[in-house]
């Protein structure tokens, strides 16, 4: 599916199961009605009934399958281990597959980096899942630029999608970009580059947690430990006619040339905050000010 501005916001369907059915279904529907249209799974979610919740939505709703765009990851083993092995990843495959009544992936993300995967053994298996029509593409999540080239030197397919954290509270990503070569702490790299080595392989950067600060911390938005920058989303929000959190996803979706925002939330109001996001893009200086009012520095 060609990629458009309304791929922009990804619906994440973490929190999906602790919806009742009927919710679940209602706010599925919202979705699909704000032509939202890719969506991100992942096996570990809900155990595995977010997927089942959604494919029997998608089978009761007979909605066409060309006409969305679903992901899902694998290879985490909740409080056992990564398991990224060939064997795993297919019968992770038919699993996720079963449940989400799809018929095929568009996309596939290894969950997480595993300092025991094998990228031929990865590859092979890869191979397979295309030419059994079960997978289209292929990507990653929460790898840094040294484990893709590592992933992608015995790999036929190209990877196409990193998930990694990202927010205005949350940039490290970022900070080592634009303070590399100084004494900063924020100049420190903690993704080997990944910023730079995606954009110039054409590998889409997908944020999640984009209101978030530290790692599952909470929300910056009303948090009075930013203030500043708290003030300053109510000033754009006010100058756009739109929301804080609306501002803050369009500051992710600024990022060139393909960034987008993964949306957790199961909440009507706040996802319909975060699709005005949309609507925005705030200029290169409104970027900077943001970035230097969640208290960052420019060297």
């Amino acid at each position: 599916m060609e990629k458009s501005v309304n791929s922009k916001i990804v619906a994440g369907m973490m929190r999906l199961s602790n919806l009742s059915i009927q919710d679940a279904s209602s706010f599925l529907d919202f979705l699909y009605d704000n032509n939202v249209r890719w969506f991100d799974h992942a096996d570990i979610y809900g155990s595995g009934r977010c997927e089942e919740i959604f494919g029997d939505w998608l089978t009761a709703k007979g909605i066409s399958r060309e006409s969305v765009i679903i992901q899902s990851k694998c290879g985490i083993v909740p409080g056992v281990c990564y398991d990224n092995s060939g064997e795993y990843i297919e019968k992770s495959v038919d699993g996720i597959l079963s449940r989400l009544k799809c018929g095929y992936l568009d996309y596939l993300l290894i969950h997480r980096p595993d300092i025991l995967w094998e990228p031929e053994d990865i590859n092979r298996s890869f191979e397979k899942l295309v030419k059994a029509g079960k997978v289209r593409s292929f990507g990653v999540s929460n790898c840094n630029s040294s484990q893709m080239e590592y992933l992608q030197k015995s790999m036929e397919h190209k990877i196409e999608i990193n998930q990694i954290q990202l927010s205005l509270a949350f940039a490290p990503s970022i900070s080592e970009c634009l303070e590399t070569n100084t004494y900063s702490n924020n100049g420190i790299s903690r993704t080997l580059g990944v910023i730079d080595y995606c954009r110039s392989r054409g590998i889409a950067i997908q944020a999640w947690s984009p209101l978030q600060y530290g790692t599952f911390a909470g929300t910056f938005l009303g948090n009075p430990s930013y203030d500043r920058l708290n003030h300053k989303l109510a000033e754009l929000a006010e100058k756009y006619h739109t929301t804080k959190s609306a501002a803050a996803a369009a500051w992710i979706m600024r990022i060139p040339p393909f960034t987008q925002v993964i949306a957790g939330t199961c909440s009507r109001e706040h996802f319909s905050e975060m699709l005005k996001a949309r609507e925005i893009t705030v200029t290169r200086n409104e970027w900077y000010d943001l970035y230097k009012s969640a208290g960052y520095d420019l060297p």
